[in-house]
C-alpha cells in the first residue's frame, strides 16, 4: 500500500457529479501529490477524467454501479445499495486499500456507512459531524452540526472530547478551550440538556470554559463549541447565509455609485482576503468524528476548490493520526465520561 494516505472520493453524489468531484480530485493530486481513488460508475468517470491531464498523478478509478440519491433513507442506502459509490468507498478503507473517504453525497448515508462499515471508536456512542469556521484569531470547531438532533448529556461530553483532540491534532492547539453553546453565560441559563452536560463537563480534565454564547463562535473566545446537531445545523446554515448575504450587499453598494466603484478598486485586495477567509471552501469538508477511520462530508454543491481542500483535510487527518489520538484520550479519561445517571435534582 502507498505510504501516503490514499483518499477515496465518492464522485457520484454531488449536484454536478462527477465533473466537480473529479476536477477537485485531480487538483488535489497535482498540488499535494495525494493518491486518489475515484469511486463511481466507471464509464462516466473515465469519460470525465479524459478531460484532464493526469500524467504523473496517482489517480485510479474503482467501479461502483449504484448511486445513493438525496431522497434515499440512510439505512436503506447502506444495506440495500451495497454497490453504491458511498458504500464501496468505505469498503476500500475497511480493506486497507484506501485511508479516507470524501463524499459530496447524501450526508445521512455517508454517516451511516461510516458507522456500519468502519464502526464507532470504543467509548463513543454517537459520531458527530464537525465544521471549521473562521474567528477573529484563527478558527473555531463546532460540533455536532447535523448528525444527532436529539442528544443526551453524555453525548455532548463525548463531542467535547473529540472536538478537543481534533483541534489539537489538526491546528496545533495545546489545550483547546471548549465551550458549551447556550443562551447565556450564567449558570441558570440553558435547558435541561445543557445544564446536565455543563455539570458533567466540569468534572472532566478538558479545558472547559463553561457556557458559550453564539457570538463567541466568531470572537475566538473558545476553540471548540459543543451543541446538539439540531442547534449546530441551524448555526451552520445561518452562518453560511449571512456570509453570502454580506457579500451580495457589499457588491450592491459598491456598484451603486461612481465613488463607491472607485472605493471598491482601492479595497479590492482586502475584500478578496476577507472573502477567502470566510469561504467554506477553505476547508471543504466536515469531518465525521468518532468512527474507526477518516471521512469528510461535503456540501452537495461543493466546488472543485472545496473538494480539493476536503481531500487535503482527509489526508492530513489520517496522517496526523487523529483517530488514534482520540482512542488514546478516551482511555485516559474513560472514568470522567462514564455515562452515569445524571440526577435531575442537580440542576433544580
Amino acid at each position: 500500500m502507498n505510504s501516503r494516505p490514499i483518499v477515496a472520493i465518492d464522485v457520484m453524489g454531488g449536484d454536478n457529479a462527477p465533473a466537480d468531484e473529479i476536477t477537485g480530485a485531480v487538483m488535489a493530486a497535482r498540488k499535494w501529490q495525494i493518491p486518489v481513488v475515484l469511486v463511481g460508475q466507471s464509464e462516466l468517470v473515465e469519460k470525465e477524467l479524459a478531460n484532464h491531464d493526469i500524467s504523473g498523478l496517482d489517480v485510479r478509478v474503482v467501479q461502483a454501479s449504484e448511486v445513493v440519491g438525496m431522497q434515499d433513507s440512510a439505512s436503506d442506502a447502506v444495506r440495500k445499495k451495497k454497490d453504491s459509490s458511498i458504500r464501496v468507498a468505505f469498503d476500500l478503507v475497511k480493506r486497507g486499500e484506501a485511508s479516507a473517504v470524501v463524499s459530496t453525497g447524501n450526508s445521512g448515508a455517508t454517516m451511516a456507512a461510516g458507522m456500519f462499515v468502519l464502526k464507532r471508536i470504543p467509548g463513543i456512542d454517537r459520531p458527530a459531524i464537525a465544521t471549521v469556521v473562521p474567528n477573529l484569531k484563527d478558527q473555531t470547531i463546532i460540533l455536532d452540526v447535523g448528525g444527532n438532533v436529539d442528544c443526551k448529556p453524555i453525548h455532548l461530553v463525548q463531542f467535547a472530547l473529540m472536538g478537543s483532540v481534533f483541534s489539537a491534532q489538526m491546528f496545533g492547539k495545546k489545550s483547546p478551550r471548549v465551550g458549551l453553546l447556550s443562551n447565556g453565560e450564567e449558570e441558570s441559563k440553558g435547558n435541561e440538556l445543557t445544564r446536565l452536560a455543563n455539570l458533567k463537563l466540569k468534572e472532566t480534565s478538558l479545558n472547559y470554559a463553561g457556557y458559550t454564547e453564539g457570538r463567541d463562535i466568531y470572537n475566538g473566545k473558545v476553540d471548540v463549541v459543543v451543541c446538539d446537531g439540531f442547534v449546530g445545523n441551524v448555526v451552520l446554515k445561518v452562518s453560511e447565509g449571512l456570509a453570502e448575504a454580506m457579500g451580495l450587499m457589499l457588491r450592491k453598494e459598491f456598484s451603486s455609485r461612481l465613488f463607491s466603484r472607485i472605493g471598491y478598486l482601492l479595497v479590492k485586495p482586502s475584500l478578496k482576503a476577507f472573502r477567502n477567509k470566510v469561504d467554506y471552501a477553505t476547508y471543504g469538508g466536515a469531518p465525521l468524528l468518532g468512527i474507526q477511520g477518516t471521512a469528510m462530508i461535503c456540501h452537495g454543491s461543493s466546488s472543485p476548490k472545496a473538494i480539493k481542500n476536503a481531500i487535503k483535510m482527509a489526508h492530513d487527518y489520517d496522517k496526523r493520526q487523529v483517530k488514534n489520538r482520540m482512542i488514546e484520550r478516551l482511555d485516559e479519561v474513560r472514568m470522567e465520561i462514564k455515562d452515569d445517571a445524571d440526577p435531575a435534582e442537580a440542576v433544580s
